[in-house]
């Protein structure tokens, strides 16, 4: 298990975040389609994340506050196009299914997303990752907070919920 410390927020100026953040040399990992699959799970949230750069099932808990906010997060690693999908979905039940395209960076231990999901439009997501315990949370707050004041973002853009719970409050008020 690992630990994030991480902020989602609505944008309408990505573009413009991204030119920020190209201030700073960023590694650019690549431009990702991804479809991610929720389960029915008792605790948590479980997903499988297929895309053409990151496939994974990922298990995370986090509370559900705007801002940058801790979430502990078990990974593993899949193939493409393997069976765990129906496994999955057989055996849990799916939840809801989010699709949405993702341009990846990466600075040291920090990862960035600006994101495009399909009926919910378009967001900037930052996680500060701590795979093996040797940075720590306080240090991962300090590295949140500076690209919160970097990209100037206001508390009325932070999410608190994740694009699963988005989905379905949407879905839901229009049934």
């Amino acid at each position: 298990m690992h630990i994030n410390y991480e902020f989602k927020a609505r944008v309408d100026n990505s573009a413009q975040l991204e030119a920020v953040l190209s201030s700073l040399s960023p590694v650019f990992a690549g431009e990702d389609r991804q479809v991610d699959t929720y389960f029915n799970v008792p605790n948590g949230r479980l997903k499988l994340r297929e895309g053409n750069i990151e496939n994974a099932l990922i298990h995370y808990e986090r509370i559900n506050t705007a801002g940058a906010k801790q979430s502990n997060v078990l990974l593993y690693q899949h193939q493409p196009g393997s069976t765990l999908k129906k496994l999955l979905a057989a055996s849990l039940g799916v939840k809801t299914i989010v699709d949405k395209k993702r341009k990846i960076y990466f600075i040291e231990n920090v990862k960035f997303h600006f994101d495009t999901v399909e009926s919910l439009g378009t967001f900037v997501e930052v996680e500060a990752i701590d795979n093996d315990g040797t940075i720590g949370l306080e240090k991962l707050k300090l590295q949140c907070d500076q690209y919160i004041a970097l990209f100037g973002l206001q508390a009325s853009q932070f999410m608190a919920e994740s694009y699963s719970d988005l989905l379905l409050a949407k879905k839901s008020s229009t049934t």
